[in-house]
């Protein structure tokens, strides 16, 4: 609170009085009576402890309570009713006690010892709710107040060495931290990119000299996209951030074809600036419609809703044309004024090399039959594609944010999934909650109300006869002195003779094994009765640290008063009630909504009921509907204007259908690679169809543009358009395969997918089409 500049409101409920005072009126009835029941039976303790809050008075309390309980056994004859539960006291203290023996830190939980009862972790838990103040100038706009926090953690000591864990999570953190994994794992993937297209254009171009030319032509490319992006819109997002290793992956494929036919037609004549011109005349064609095409696979997300992937179609697209400028001009050029030095290729060299497709002309029509079959056979599989439509699953999880946030999703009270709908007023919320609590869907619907304490009437009884049992007790103001060590020695001494004697006289076999257990534990921090003032101070932080606060908090809690609307806290109404009188209400599923088909039907029963209904599930419901929409639509004008750019390029329609076919047919295994590797498509991956009728559609292009300058001697399988194809989409998967190593599930699933989509890409190519031109050739 006292850095508002950093940290915003900070709203911390636990900490208000009102609930310290009637925080015991919202046990359960049954919970509250037995809780005054074990205080009724420790008053006598507890009233010793509040005067004498010390090693010696906790030593010799259990002493008195050892002595009452064998001098009840030998009374009785048997093991009767302890004045306490002194087994479980002694169990407790005797595990804090080894814990500090053996280095770790250890504090008694006085909370267990009242309750008789570990604490349940909702028991132990306690949040925070900061509104940082955001940079959203920065790539990761939460730094500041994180960096901050983390300092305060330690500056406070709230560490596991001290007992406490800490954690942070919400939409700023989870922004963050996600935005960190996205920025580190696109940036190994670029530089991962950049090495494998650099490894495998040296095998390709077999040329120090083109290998040197179209790395630079691939780097001055990249820098002019970046700019572009950085001046159409200033910054990026989970989405665009992609784009360097898109442009890495596919510039550099314009580079190679155009290399290799330099060198093919270099090979021939040996006139570098005839072979630059003849080169720039054959391929440049094939190169522009090729970077037409990528343009409107990517340009084709521009329409759509999905606006994170429009603006990395904007930046990809206009990528693809800087790539195909640079590499008509700043490629050229480089070839020219570098010296070729030994790399250039001796005169019987083509840049051709040895293929299986003389292979596949001569067997063509089997080639189409089986590769019809295949298509078939994968379009059994579309019914089941899934689309994954949970944010979280595209996150990281082994982020701090995400992962405590996967444990707050168990628990209804603290679930992000519910849904909130805003009422006119409290009767109108009170009639809504009536509708939605008997839906099936449904386990819990809140509002405001929910904060005013049932059977108050009751409860406040309880709380009252409480009062006049224990306040006398806390109301003594005269403490004992603080103890000297040597007092501290001796009432230690006193206990374990206590101890010995219960472990040896109890007749009840449990409390038995407690007392030897705690007198065991005693003679681990005072071996042979010796024990030193930093030891002793050392226990009495372990046993005694948090008992003072634990009793004026129950004093506190016996003030309790009727609560109605009016009394709750200002910070609870505000919240909960707007100014002009409408009520939040909070629905909460019965069903593990995370999984999709639950999710469904929770939002779609909630919202029968109040279609204005909002909330994480419903967001998350929203926006899978919008990037399916966003996918068809730029699917269908992908496939529409490719379809019309080929038509008029090639003003060939079975030449267009010839280039069509192998990635319709590689589109179809991929989808159905998806259902058999089990990768459901997510808001991440949904780009890879719309992509692979862009970007397949290069390879065709190339072949048949370049068959019909081949018409005699072999066709295109004489040339280096195979070579190119081929080394053009193994840097491309290079280049995709470097992103499914990003730590971030998100785009790694593109990267995967993209990864096998361009696979098969090149095989359905390289096998369909070389087929299909050859059948076509054929004379009847």
């Amino acid at each position: 609170r006292q850095n508002p500049e950093v940290f915003g409101a900070v709203y911390d409920p636990a900490s208000d009085p009102f609930f310290r005072r009637n925080g015991l009126l919202y046990l359960s009835k049954k919970e509250l009576a037995d809780l005054a029941d074990r205080l009724a039976e420790a008053q006598p303790f507890l009233g010793t402890l509040w005067k004498d809050p010390s090693l010696r008075g906790l030593f010799d309390l259990i002493g008195l309570a050892v002595t009452e309980t064998l001098k009840a056994e030998r009374k009785d004859g048997k093991a009767g009713k302890a004045p306490i539960e002194i087994a479980t006291v002694l169990d407790t203290m005797a595990a804090t006690i080894e814990d500090q023996a053996a280095g770790k830190f250890a504090r008694l939980s006085w909370q267990n010892v009242m309750q008789g009862k570990t604490a349940s972790l909702s028991d132990t838990r306690r949040f925070l709710l900061l509104k940082p103040a955001l940079n959203f100038s920065s790539l990761q706009p939460a730094t500041e107040a994180m960096k901050k926090l983390r300092s305060l953690f330690k500056e406070l000591n709230l560490d596991a060495e001290h007992g406490v864990r800490v954690r942070i999570t919400g939409s700023a953190a989870l922004a963050q931290e996600e935005l960190k994994s996205v920025e580190t794992g696109m940036g190994y993937a670029a530089v991962l990119s950049l090495v494998l297209v650099a490894s495998l254009l040296i095998v390709g171009l077999r040329s120090v000299h083109l290998f040197f030319a179209t790395i630079v032509t691939l780097i001055v490319g990249l820098i002019w996209t970046a700019g572009f992006a950085i001046a159409a819109f200033g910054q990026l997002n989970l989405m665009s951030v992609a784009f360097a290793v898109l442009f890495i992956g596919l510039s550099v494929d314009f580079g190679i074809h155009f290399a290799l036919r330099y060198r093919e037609e270099d090979s021939r004549t040996g006139d570098h600036a005839g072979s630059l011109e003849r080169a720039a005349r054959s391929v440049g064609g094939s190169l522009a419609l090729c970077a037409v095409a990528a343009g409107i696979a990517f340009f084709a997300f521009l329409p759509t809703d999905y606006i994170g992937l429009a603006e990395l179609g904007v930046i990809a697209g206009t990528g693809m044309f800087v790539a195909f400028f640079a590499n008509l001009t700043v490629l050229p050029a480089l070839l020219t004024v570098l010296p070729a030095g030994n790399g250039r290729r001796d005169a019987k060299s083509t840049g051709r090399t040895p293929t299986v497709l003389p292979f596949i002309r001569r067997h063509a029509r089997p080639v189409i039959w089986g590769a019809l079959g295949l298509g078939i056979a994968a379009a059994f599989l579309l019914p089941q594609v899934r689309f994954d439509f949970d944010p979280l699953n595209l996150r990281d999880p082994k982020t701090e944010s995400l992962a405590t946030l996967l444990e707050l999703v168990n628990d209804t009270q603290t679930s992000p999934y519910g849904i909130s709908i805003l009422a006119a007023d409290l009767p109108e919320a009170r009639k809504l909650a009536a509708k939605l609590e008997p839906l099936p869907e449904v386990k819990d619907v809140r509002t405001i109300a929910d904060y005013v304490p049932k059977e108050q009437d009751e409860k406040l009884g309880i709380i009252g006869d409480m009062g006049l049992l224990l306040i006398p007790s806390f109301s003594v103001t005269e403490r004992a002195p603080r103890p000297s060590v040597e007092e501290q020695k001796a009432a230690l001494k006193a206990l374990r003779d206590h101890l010995a004697a219960l472990a040896t006289e109890s007749l009840n076999k449990t409390a038995r094994a407690s007392a030897k257990r705690l007198n065991e534990a005693l003679g681990k921090v005072a071996p042979n009765g010796k024990i030193d003032a930093a030891t002793l101070d050392k226990l009495r932080a372990s046993l005694l640290s948090g008992l003072p606060r634990r009793l004026e908090m129950l004093r506190e809690s016996l003030e309790a008063q009727r609560v109605t609307l009016k009394d709750l806290p200002t910070d609870i109404k505000q919240r909960e009630i707007a100014p002009d009188g409408r009520v939040r209400m909070k629905v909460y599923p019965k069903q593990n909504v995370r999984d999709q088909d639950a999710l469904l039907r929770f939002v779609n029963a909630v919202r029968a009921v109040a279609p204005d209904a909002v909330g994480a599930p419903v967001v998350i419901f929203e926006s899978s509907r919008t990037v399916i929409r966003a996918f068809i639509e730029a699917a269908a004008i992908a496939v529409g204007c490719i379809s019309v750019l080929l038509l008029i390029v090639l003003r060939n329609v079975r030449e267009a259908l010839f280039v069509f076919a192998p990635i319709t047919l590689a589109a179809l295994l991929t989808v159905s690679a998806s259902v058999l590797l089990g990768l459901h498509f997510n808001f991440a991956n949904v780009i890879v169809l719309p992509l692979l009728f862009g970007l397949g559609v290069a390879s065709g292009i190339h072949f048949v543009l370049r068959e019909r300058e081949a018409l005699i001697d072999g066709g295109v399988i004489e040339t280096s358009t195979p070579r190119a194809v081929v080394f053009s989409a193994l840097t491309t998967i290079g280049s995709f395969g470097s992103i499914a190593l990003s730590s971030h599930p998100g785009t790694a699933s593109m990267g995967v997918l993209l990864t096998i989509a361009i696979s098969l890409t090149l095989v359905c190519t390289l096998v369909v089409l070389p087929a299909l031109m050859a059948v076509a050739a054929r004379p009847k």
